[in-house]
């Protein structure tokens, strides 16, 4: 996989996916796993979604 997110994207998705599980965990919701994700994909650097539509958010990759 190469990598096509910067690090902008990266950040933003590891603070959405830390509030959301927060939020899960505030409400004992198990939906707060749903932060897995975002934090994830800014983890290993590519986005799924972002592949498919052939888009990239950093400037040399």
């Amino acid at each position: 996989m190469e990598k096509n997110m910067g690090n902008t994207d990266r950040i933003i998705r590891i603070v959405i996916g830390l509030v959301v599980i927060t939020l899960g965990i505030v409400y004992q919701s198990w939906l707060g796993a749903i932060g897995l994700i975002p934090l994830v994909t800014a983890g290993i650097g590519f986005c799924p979604l972002y592949k498919i539509i052939g888009f990239k958010s950093c400037s040399n990759c």
